[in-house]
């Protein structure tokens, strides 16, 4: 049983539709109306309509497109990384968000079955990525070890972003398996 539901459609204002519009990259104004049916509906995404709950959801979705649509990161080992927290964390929501957009974006299901497995079936950046997810997740920091390597072999802004995905979503993922939202339907099922 879902703790906060998404806002219904006569909910939706000037404010949730700016929010949700900072994710887009577009304003407000341009973002279809809840219930349209669209593809960019708002009713579409339940994340989306349970953050613009809060007032923070502008500023929160305008920094989460920036690691989604401009961060340097490639989107390989930033999906890496979040298909690894959810693993971890056990966030089905994730896992099942996540899966498509890792495939949508070239990631190959053979990848994304190996990550559940763990670690040893990769090596080079993935692996470096890999472990030091796990290493976030484990110690709330990457060894300093891990970290020269990071720079070395991504480059600091990289590496940087890399630490801001896991924390990021390490919270959201934290915030959504407490008000249970589900995975979408025909969602990716989170591996044992």
């Amino acid at each position: 049983m879902t703790l906060l539901t998404p806002l219904d459609a006569d909910e939706w204002g000037d404010d949730e539709y700016a929010a949700v519009g900072a994710l887009f990259g577009i304003p407000g104004d341009e973002v279809p109306r809840a219930g349209s049916g669209r593809p960019r509906d708002p009713l579409n995404f339940d994340i989306l309509g349970v953050l613009a709950r809060h007032p923070m959801a502008r500023v929160f979705l305008s920094y989460n497109a920036f690691l989604l649509q401009r961060g340097e990161l490639p989107l390989r080992l930033r999906e890496f990384a979040i298909l690894r927290l959810a693993h971890k964390r056990r966030s089905a929501f994730f896992w099942g968000e996540h899966v498509r957009v890792a495939t949508a974006g070239g990631l190959s299901e053979d990848d994304i079955a190996s990550l559940a497995r763990g670690n040893d079936e990769f090596d080079g950046v993935d692996r470096l990525v890999l472990d030091a997810t796990d290493q976030l997740l484990a110690d709330g920091r990457a060894q300093p070890a891990t970290w020269k390597r990071l720079v070395e072999e991504l480059d600091t802004h990289q590496a940087m972003e890399l630490i801001f995905v896991a924390g990021t979503y390490g919270m959201l993922a934290m915030a959504c398996d407490t008000w249970r939202l589900a995975p979408p339907p025909g969602s990716a099922r989170l591996p044992d």
